[in-house]
């Protein structure tokens, strides 16, 4: 018989910051790209929170700061088609390749 309660690791959130730097000329397109993933993103299965900012200090840099219920939804969301399209879409709008910071709440 299966285990009727969920493990620790299905029931963890998982929070991501990811960052992307656009090359210089190509910020307006990477903002546009990182903007359309936002609002496709919101809608996936166990999206807690999914905003890009624009980094106030440095032009050009964008901060994704992304929430999800379980693990297994960011495995999924990562699997989607407009994630894979996205990431094949800006990696010629970037200035170095994006980088992806798991990060977790202080409780």
């Amino acid at each position: 018989m299966p285990n009727p309660l969920p493990t620790s690791q299905e029931t963890a959130e998982a929070w991501l910051m990811p960052v992307f730097i656009a090359k210089a000329g190509h910020e307006a397109d990477l903002q546009k790209a990182l903007h359309a993933l936002q609002t496709l993103s919101r809608n996936d299965p166990g999206c807690l929170e999914y905003t890009v900012f624009s980094d106030g200090q440095r032009p050009g840099t964008f901060v994704l700061f992304e929430g999800w219920a379980r693990n297994e939804d960011l495995e999924a969301h990562n699997e989607e088609n407009h994630v894979k399209e996205f990431v094949e879409a800006v990696e010629p709008l970037l200035a170095v390749p994006f980088s992806v910071t798991p990060i977790t709440p202080l409780t």
